[in-house]
């Protein structure tokens, strides 16, 4: 294994040894990165593995830094940016084919260079930051170089041609490719593109820069030089402010989209920036997301701002831009529903070179014929009036479809006009922009800064008119709202009725409307249950069932979807599951019917100490019954992923009955090594430890939470208090439960000590030793770390029925 490495002498030497040895020629791990590291003969730069995020790691290349600690660290390049390797057992190997591998935890090659060689290799990091694959002969032909792959930033004398790409990264903590990219077109101009989730557009170029006299070639190359000049080879010259001083430098397309050349002395560890591309960054097309601008404040930067009447559809993402709080409807009344908001010096910038039109343009138009232009186009949102740029004094009218890309400058001599609902009262302030600063108003309109339009006076008997119509107006449309809600509510699609009628008849419960369900539960009033996936509330149905009603939060599914894995849970029939009698799908509505437990949760239970011996070892053995017929005998695979004491319910006569299964996740059972299952689930401190390794999901996880319930219930002890122990037997903070339990099976000899020492106190002498003895014991097979070591569910029945009568 190397050591850190100071030379390319040294790194040499301990390829030459590997190779000796008939294995591969080098390779770093994970497990040691402050060790496996190669570092540049000068120290200027290091390469090794590099976090990216929990247990997630990249090999990456960045400048040496002061301290261990990379957080601050520079990072120049990464081979596998969008594919980080696990913390565990992930290796960077030179084999002897030639071929430089980055491997993910033993489990696949992630990443490799796709070099081939017989020869003597080795791998060297320059002090331009360039690693280098080569051959060791005289000529030290090179197989493979980083510079030849670069990420998102170029280093002096890094050359940058044709078929290369800068990619900026999604944050500055996410180092995975993001939304905009720096290269050469077909037409060899330099350009920057925003491809977002919504849509693409070329939003900075330097066509005008363009030698009209060259022609095309094959050589499309732009370079930094060490000085400070980026000079690209179609004419286009970027001068910094430092340039003709020797420092560390570098170009980075920030994930804001916009590309810097960033500086610094050496030794220092704080960079400058002294030169840009783009001179106007509000103006960067993709950075605030549709509905929304950008708004510059010279203290506190730029910021992002929802338009008034519309809020953030990602509260962690800006890119996904706003969504209205409200609904347009386009019909004869909507002249008179219609109110303009004004946004002052708000521009949303249009653009053609997709074929995307999102406008409609009129030249040399009065305001009130831009206004009546928008009233008659049912699609427009909003409409921008601004001074012509012709040099005459008159004004365009551009009616807009979609707002993207919006910014707000004092520069920009125009207004955009924001089409709401004259009902619709905007709160929290609207946002008004005075000299590049951030002005709140306490009242419900904006107040106008600078007026760009001038009215004429208002007859007062017009308006009163005006007002009386609007009144008639807005009642006989509240009628017709009244009628059509009270048709669309008795309505179905014929395909989604018969859907449920096979579905009612074929597995025994029935689709409720929301009303019903609102009514039964008097409003919602009566919570008995909140976790991540909803809140559960008590009711009773129109037949005096008692019943508890599961409102989801967000599924992000349609109906079909939604009706499906209800369809599935519906059929699932066991006597230690949850059963459900009926659900809601109905808009936004996604609700879940399942009987009453009266005697609540297993976690109240136990906190109670309601649960004497045999309770608790009949509800280990029915919960494992249930988990067995999940994993194994259902016609789909279930894995549960969130087993804990608020998920199991007992019903009157102290019967467990599993809760919360099914949509959690649902596998085919040929899919074994669950791809499909991209993010953490469950709940902290029951979590098996693959979750955390980004190792394969299997029904082991299930497993692992079993046995930490099943801990608790022996003890009495939650898995999320600390439980405290020393050497002198006196106690000390932060020790989980299990490992609480094996310290004491390990420390005392005799079974019948160790089992009894950890008995929750509360059962006094009232159990059965054996079966305390064999629970416990299943418990700690089901918690080891190691998932292959953990017993399936039906072998834990079976152990757990050997004891079944012996009472």
């Amino acid at each position: 294994m190397m050591r850190m490495a100071s030379s390319q002498i040294l790194i040499t030497f301990l390829i030459v040894l590997f190779h000796f040895q008939h294995s591969s020629s080098f390779s770093l791990s994970v497990e040691k990165p402050q060790q496996d590291i190669i570092v540049s003969p000068t120290g200027t730069f290091t390469a090794g593995f590099y976090p990216v995020g929990e247990n997630a790691y990249s090999f990456a290349i960045w400048f040496t830094q002061k301290h261990k600690n990379l957080d601050k660290a520079t990072v120049v390049w990464m081979a596998n940016r969008d594919q980080p390797v696990n913390g565990k057992r992930s290796t960077l190997s030179l084999l002897k084919t030639g071929n430089l591998v980055l491997s993910d935890a033993g489990y696949s090659n992630v990443w490799s260079t796709n070099t081939n060689s017989s020869k003597l290799l080795e791998l060297f990091l320059s002090d331009t930051g360039n690693l280098i694959l080569r051959e060791r002969s005289k000529n030290d032909s090179i197989l493979w170089q980083s510079f030849d792959f670069p990420t998102d930033t170029l280093l002096p004398d890094q050359k940058f041609s044709g078929y290369m790409n800068l990619v900026s990264s999604k944050s500055g903590t996410n180092y995975s490719s993001g939304f905009y990219k720096l290269f050469f077109d077909s037409t060899d101009f330099l350009i920057l593109l925003y491809g977002g989730p919504l849509y693409s557009t070329i939003y900075w170029d330097r066509s005008y820069s363009w030698d009209t006299s060259r022609s095309y070639n094959n050589s499309r190359v732009a370079k930094l030089g060490v000085l400070g000049d980026f000079i690209s080879f179609n004419g286009y010259t970027l001068m910094t402010s430092d340039y003709g001083t020797v420092l560390q430098r570098r170009l980075t397309l920030d994930f804001d989209g916009n590309v810097r050349v960033y500086s610094r002395k050496h030794g220092q560890e704080k960079w400058s920036i002294s030169g840009q591309f783009h001179q106007q960054p509000i103006k960067i097309y993709g950075i605030c997301g549709p509905n929304s601008f950008c708004i510059n404040n010279p203290r506190n930067g730029r910021k992002c701002l929802c338009i008034p009447g519309y809020s953030r559809i990602d509260s962690q993402d800006w890119s996904q831009g706003c969504k209205p709080s409200f609904q347009l409807s386009c019909n004869n009344k909507t002249k008179s529903e219609t109110r303009f908001q004004h946004l002052p010096h708000v521009q949303f910038q249009e653009d053609n070179s997709y074929g995307n039109a999102y406008y409609y343009y009129q030249a040399n138009y009065t305001y009130k014929q831009c206004k009546h232009l928008c009233l008659r186009m049912c699609q427009c949102i909003a409409f921008e009036y601004r001074l012509a740029q012709d040099g005459e004094v008159s004004y365009d009218c551009y009616v807009k479809t979609q707002l993207q890309n919006g910014y707000s400058s004092p520069d920009f001599q125009g207004s955009t006009f924001l089409r709401l609902p004259k009902r619709k009262h905007v709160f929290l302030s609207e946002n008004v922009v005075k000299n590049d600063s951030l002005v709140y108003s306490r009242d419900n309109g904006v107040k106008q800064l600078r007026r760009s339009y001038v009215e004429g006076k208002e007859n007062g008997l017009v308006k009163f008119m005006l007002w009386f119509a609007t009144g008639l107006g807005v009642i006989e449309v509240l009628c017709f709202f009244m009628v059509g809600c009270f048709l669309f509510k008795n309505r179905k699609p014929s395909s989604v009725a018969n859907h449920e009628n096979i579905l009612a008849a074929a597995i025994g419960f029935r689709n409720f409307s929301y009303w019903e369900l609102k009514q039964a539960t008097a409003d919602f009033s009566q919570e008995i249950g909140r976790g991540a996936g909803g809140t559960v509330y008590k009711g009773v149905l129109s037949d005096n069932r008692v019943v508890a009603i599961k409102c989801l939060h967000e599924t992000n599914q349609g109906d079909s979807e939604f009706l499906a894995e209800v369809s599935i849970i519906g059929r699932l029939n066991h006597m230690n599951l949850i059963e459900m009698w009926g659900y809601c799908a109905e808009g936004e509505h996604r609700l879940l019917v399942y009987e009453y437990m009266k005697n609540g949760s297993l976690a109240e239970n136990l906190s109670s100490n309601a649960l004497d011996w045999g309770k608790r070892f009949n509800i280990a053995l029915g919960t494992a019954k249930a988990l067995a017929y999940l994993h194994e005998e259902c016609l789909e695979w279930i894995l549960h992923c969130d087993i804990k004491p608020q998920n199991i319910l007992i019903d009157s006569d102290y019967q467990p009955k599993v809760a919360d299964f099914g949509l959690s996740k649902l596998l085919q059972r040929n899919n074994v090594d669950n791809s499909s299952i991209s993010r953490m689930r469950g709940t902290r401190g029951y979590m098996a430890p693959e979750w955390v390794f980004n190792l394969p999901i299997t029904s082991k996880v299930d497993v692992y939470s079993y046995g930490v319930v099943v801990l608790e219930m022996i003890t009495g002890k939650n898995t999320t208090t600390s439980i405290q122990i020393s050497e002198n037997g006196m106690e000390s903070p932060n020790e989980r439960l299990v490992t609480w339990v094996r310290e004491k099976r390990k420390t005392v000899s005799e079974v019948r000590c160790w089992v009894e020492q950890i008995v929750d106190p509360s059962l006094g002498s009232n159990y059965d030793i054996v079966k305390l003895e064999t629970l416990a014991t299943v418990a700690l097979d089901c918690v080891e770390e190691e998932k292959d070591v953990r017993p399936t569910m039906s072998q834990v029945v079976e152990r757990l029925q050997s004891h079944e009568h012996d009472s």
